[in-house]
């Protein structure tokens, strides 16, 4: 069963080609985490708000990584952090061409 989590938070910057640059090394590493499978990055520049999609192999590890990218982005400062987990139905997410096998 998969299970998606949607993050998000409000971010001064950077957004766009700079997030690219400052944060390239960042998004290697969520590659390395376990059950994990794919990322949306989100950015809203004018409401100054970033996040993402991701999508997870169990509702354990999404769980898992909500609890440490949170405590990471309270490191920087970032404060709050609205995460939720949801199961994925894939039967009506394969209708609509969403990226679950």
């Amino acid at each position: 069963m998969a299970y998606i989590l949607q993050v998000d938070f409000k971010m001064d910057g950077p957004f766009g080609d700079e997030m690219v640059e400052e944060f390239s090394d960042l998004a290697k590493s969520i590659n390395e985490e376990e059950g994990f499978l794919w990322k949306v990055w989100t950015e809203d520049r004018e409401a100054k708000e970033a996040g993402g999609i991701y999508l997870f192999e169990s509702k354990e590890s999404a769980q898992n990584y909500l609890t440490m990218h949170t405590e990471r982005l309270k490191g920087f400062g970032i404060e709050p952090v609205n995460g939720k987990i949801f199961e994925v139905n894939k039967g009506l997410t394969q209708i609509n061409n969403g990226p679950i096998k």
